[in-house]
């Protein structure tokens, strides 16, 4: 059987960090999607199941929810995980980067009828050079506020890959329930 590397992305970070743990799960029979192509699919046929989102503007994006509902009795019954993707994982120090810190992860389980038995929390990537206008001004307004990067000619990758290869070796120990 085969893994699921299910992901919603905007910039491609979250994809980015999906493909390094399938990398590091040494499989080779697996299988990528991107959720916001409203996929359909039995997720019984995989022996694992790996999704991945990131969030924009405080909030994970509604096609993650909707998977979720319509899949909520297999994702329970399946040997799944989550991970979440945001600019607040960055600060490390005060705990953001992990599922107990990040008010991201606390709202997601609040409203999510699934509840992973394996959660990550990893810090994205801020990319104000491909941004259009009004993200670029968003999110340099935020990272103000939030004592981030506010010069819009960088590009900043804050992702700890060491954290995302300890999530990676979590992934290949959870079994089938």
């Amino acid at each position: 059987m085969k893994t699921l590397y299910l992901y919603s992305t905007r910039e491609g970070q979250t994809e980015k960090i999906i493909h390094q743990i399938a990398r590091e799960q040494n499989e080779s029979d697996c299988e990528f999607i991107d959720l916001h192509t409203d996929p359909q699919l039995e997720l019984s046929q995989y022996s694992k199941v790996l999704i991945g989102a990131s969030i924009r503007y405080g909030h994970l994006n509604k096609k993650l929810y909707q998977f979720i509902e319509g899949h909520a009795e297999q994702l329970n019954n399946s040997n799944a995980a989550f991970f979440c993707v945001n600019l607040t994982a960055r600060k490390e120090e005060q705990g953001k980067d992990t599922p107990e810190g990040s008010a991201y992860i606390r709202t997601f389980l609040k409203k999510s009828v699934w509840q992973p038995r394996l959660i990550g929390v990893f810090a994205g990537a801020l990319l104000y050079p491909r941004y259009g206008w009004f993200d670029k001004k968003m999110i340099q307004l935020i990272m103000k506020l939030t004592g981030g990067e506010t010069d819009t000619t960088k590009e900043i990758e804050y992702t700890n890959w060491e954290k995302v290869s300890l999530f990676a070796q979590q992934l290949q120990k959870i079994e089938k329930i």
